[in-house]
């Protein structure tokens, strides 16, 4: 947005700023955030503080760099009320689970640590977050944020002290960071929609029990090695021999990875999930009903049956849908599900597709916001920036939703 753009829209941003900024105790600090927002929305190439202050005609560096950095303001109750504004207006179909990476030079950034970068496409220096997202076809916005902390940030207590990390802040999975923000926003919203994640965290059998374990519908990306016996496989008991402990119910048909499962008799139906930039985006998918037989799988099995003594063999259902397209000669994608095996495939299709949705914000977010453009260092100031990044994209997302919004010529 240019200057008049942003200046025109001022009394609305006064209005969203002081309903999601209400828990901020001090006016200032409020004031400092509403001139903040009215940065990152201005047109420029650069979003850190210092160009930012120069463009605004009401810009101080320091007073910005003290509200991000060092103040201590909550970002927890705004973020809070970002998502309850959003999930009202959105009524979101899915929520989002993804992941995004920063490329940093040095080290004493917080969180920062060579590991693998989704912006560069290999290992770099980088931090990472964990997002979740609500989404429809046609809107989504940030709800929640983690800032992912490697393994060698655990124990290095002068790094950890420089950054501001606090003491309870460990190192853990990025699919244990995922499932606190979706408690999180549970614990806020209340309603959950389906829960949509690619294969990074779909091919973690702990990640999808822990949905089912709070009664989540999901539908997620797997990897193609995963291993699964087809429906009709029916367990047996293996005949007693006397010596050592019992035997466990089994299958007589060896399990398979997806890459197997699919065959000459597989029906593929034609599905449009939407209309793409270039025309309707269409493929061809099956579904399958599956068991998922892999190690972790069975321990699941046996742990919700209360035990491998009372296991009866059987592994529970799951939809698989596939996808492959007529040029193709072998599958291209797999997504399982715990929704009902009645589910209509264009729903099913609809699901799995709407995580494009999370790269269209994180352009957003970084080529239009500066969600990547903070030289803060700090634990604190890494989340502020980023709660107040996820406020500039809401405000944007609750205009364009808005039917009595006049139009960008």
């Amino acid at each position: 947005m240019d200057a008049h753009e942003v200046n025109r829209l001022r009394a609305e941003l006064e209005l969203f700023v002081a309903d999601v900024f209400a828990s901020v105790p001090r006016k200032d600090q409020r004031g400092w955030g509403e001139c903040y927002l009215r940065g990152l929305m201005l047109d420029g190439r650069r979003k850190s503080i210092q160009p930012m202050a120069a463009r605004l005609p009401d810009g101080n560096m320091q007073a910005l760099q003290q509200f991000v950095s060092q103040s201590p303001w909550d970002w927890t109750p705004v973020r809070r009320r970002i998502a309850e504004r959003l999930c009202q207006a959105i009524r979101p179909e899915v929520w989002v689970v993804d992941d995004v990476s920063f490329p940093k030079c040095g080290k004493a950034s917080v969180g920062v640590a060579r590991q693998y970068c989704g912006a560069l496409g290999k290992r770099a220096n980088c931090q990472v977050a964990v997002s979740v997202h609500a989404a429809t076809d046609t809107a989504s916005c940030p709800l929640e944020w983690d800032l992912f902390l490697p393994g060698e940030w655990a124990d290095d207590a002068r790094r950890r002290k420089a950054a501001g990390v606090p003491e309870d802040v460990r190192h853990v999975p990025k699919s244990r960071l995922a499932l606190g923000l979706l408690d999180r926003l549970a614990d806020w919203l209340g309603r959950v929609p389906v829960i949509v994640a690619d294969a990074g965290y779909g091919r973690s059998v702990s990640f999808r029990q822990s949905l089912e374990d709070r009664g989540w519908r999901y539908v997620v990306a797997v990897d193609p090695k995963e291993i699964v016996q087809m429906e009709a496989a029916e367990p047996y008991q293996v005949p007693y021999g006397g010596l050592g402990p019992p035997t466990r119910p089994c299958y007589r048909e060896a399990a398979r990875p997806l890459t197997d499962v699919v065959d000459a008799t597989t029906s593929f139906q034609q599905v449009t999930w939407r209309q793409g930039s270039k025309g309707p985006m269409t493929s061809r998918f099956a579904v399958l009903q599956v068991r998922p037989a892999g190690k972790l799988a069975r321990r699941a099995a046996q742990e919700q049956a209360g035990g491998r003594s009372r296991w009866d063999g059987v592994l529970p259902l799951r939809t698989l849908l596939v996808e492959q397209s007529e040029n193709e000669a072998a599958p291209t994608g797999y997504w399982m599900s715990n929704l009902p095996a009645t589910t209509p495939l264009a729903d099913l299709v609809r699901f799995a597709k709407m995580r494009w949705r999370i790269e269209h914000d994180y352009r957003e977010l970084k080529h239009g916001l500066g969600l990547d453009h903070f030289e803060g260092r700090t634990w604190r100031g890494w989340h502020h920036h980023v709660t107040l990044v996820t406020a500039a994209q809401a405000f944007l997302t609750l205009r364009r939703l808005d039917p009595k919004a006049p139009s960008r010529a």
